[in-house]
């Protein structure tokens, strides 16, 4: 037991939800449920397209403003994507497209996954999963947006 509660200690503790940014998208303050039922991490959005542009694979998708920032829909693009199967919260195998973006949390840069998808129905924009949080943080469900109240000024 002591070594499992010393390896602990060196993660950081986050509450089952926070606020989070995504720089390469100019996106500040968003929502994020913890979610450690997931293994990816996903992001909500519509209008997701496989476009070739000038030769090279694109992904478009918009993210819409109501939902994580309130600017109103936005388009991004993106070259650095996959297809693959992720298990919805229902159980289902879906084939969604991955892309790679940095999440800024506890005012650190963390290079991560998100599957795009129609969270629309959700009550949060962004899922955080256990891809994203393993050998870095310890949930406590009690808290919740520990790195915002941290956020440097």
């Amino acid at each position: 037991m002591g070594l499992n509660f010393w390896y602990m200690r060196k993660k950081i503790v986050i509450g089952r939800h926070d606020i989070i940014d995504l720089p390469e998208f100019g996106l500040e303050k968003v929502k994020a449920k913890i979610d450690t039922g997931a293994y990816t991490s996903a992001i909500h959005c519509s209008r997701i397209k496989l476009r070739d542009i000038d030769g090279k694979q694109f992904i478009t998708f918009h993210i819409p403003g109501s939902k994580i920032h309130g600017l109103g829909k936005q388009e991004f693009k993106t070259t650095d994507f996959i297809r693959k199967n992720v298990k919805s919260s229902t159980g289902h195998i879906e084939k969604r497209y991955v892309i790679k973006t940095k999440v800024l949390v506890f005012n650190k840069l963390i290079r991560t996954e998100f599957s795009l998808t129609d969270r629309s129905t959700m009550k949060f924009p962004i899922l955080l999963g256990r891809k994203l949080l393993r050998n870095r943080f310890v949930v406590d469900v009690s808290e919740e947006n520990l790195s915002y109240s941290q956020r440097k000024k």
